[in-house]
């Protein structure tokens, strides 16, 4: 057992062994959700499978210069609770991809899996939140490292 302490140490002590990339720049945005649109595939309001889509405008954090646009899609995976999302974020130097969850009740983190143009080669992180009840507007922040 100390041997095993002891070589997590020594490893946790090298470069490059760290478990998060430092960030290299941060973008912070709001959606203004208006295009949202759930296509039902069951018999109720909220089906296993049903899939939401959405092409919305993005502004600055402030919520009063237009920034860009998004436009992707999320598959219902846990009724009430999750959708599992995959969108584009269009800006005028390029474009940034994320995936992951969208949960009904809190707030997300999503992986950015890449991009274009400024934002070619770019990883991180994506955290989402609610802005209000309706789901009419989200916070983004984009946690890029290259």
């Amino acid at each position: 057992m100390k041997r095993l302490l002891c070589l997590l140490a020594l490893a946790q002590s090298m470069p490059g062994f760290a478990t998060a990339a430092p960030t290299a720049r941060q973008i912070r945005l709001v959606e203004r959700a208006t295009t949202d649109k759930t296509t039902h595939l069951g018999p109720k309001s909220d089906n296993l499978g049903d899939v939401l889509t959405f092409s919305n405008e993005i502004f600055d954090a402030s919520n009063k210069q237009h920034a860009g646009t998004d436009q992707g899609y999320c598959l219902r995976v846990a009724v009430g609770k999750a959708f599992e999302c995959n969108w584009t974020l269009k800006l005028p130097d390029g474009q940034i991809t994320v995936e992951g969850p969208f949960y009904d009740a809190s707030d997300s983190v999503l992986a950015i899996t890449g991009g274009t143009g400024a934002y070619a080669g770019a990883g991180g992180e994506m955290h989402l939140h609610a802005r209000d009840a309706a789901g009419s507007s989200y916070d983004f922040a984009y946690f890029l490292r290259k």
